[in-house]
């Protein structure tokens, strides 16, 4: 399993900033090892971010992202004590959930 989705999620008036970074490799398929042989690729396929059970945020990703994706994005009607779940699926079909709470700003 990886390390947990770091999520930063603040909230103003009513409208939320929310930052998360996946730890992943995020292998390209392109890359050769030390042994010479090609690394097969690896990486973050599907991001979700939910909130009161809504999807706010989603993306669709493919072999050319970085390692440790960051991402970031606004949404509105959030409250300050609430949460937001990020949830991804990579292309080995491993995948993660994790939630934060939405502070005040």
């Amino acid at each position: 399993m990886t390390e947990p989705t770091r999520i930063r999620a603040v909230v103003k008036g009513d409208t939320a900033e929310v930052r998360i970074r996946l730890v992943h490799d995020m292998e390209t398929g392109r890359r050769t090892g030390a042994d010479g042989k090609v690394v097969p690729a690896w990486f973050v396929q599907r991001v979700s971010v939910t909130h009161r059970g809504q999807t706010v945020f989603s993306a669709q990703c493919g072999p050319t992202v970085s390692r440790n994706p960051q991402f970031a994005f606004r949404f509105s009607g959030a409250k300050a004590g609430e949460s937001v779940a990020v949830s991804w699926v990579d292309s080995r079909g491993e995948s993660r959930r994790d939630e934060a709470a939405i502070i005040p700003g």
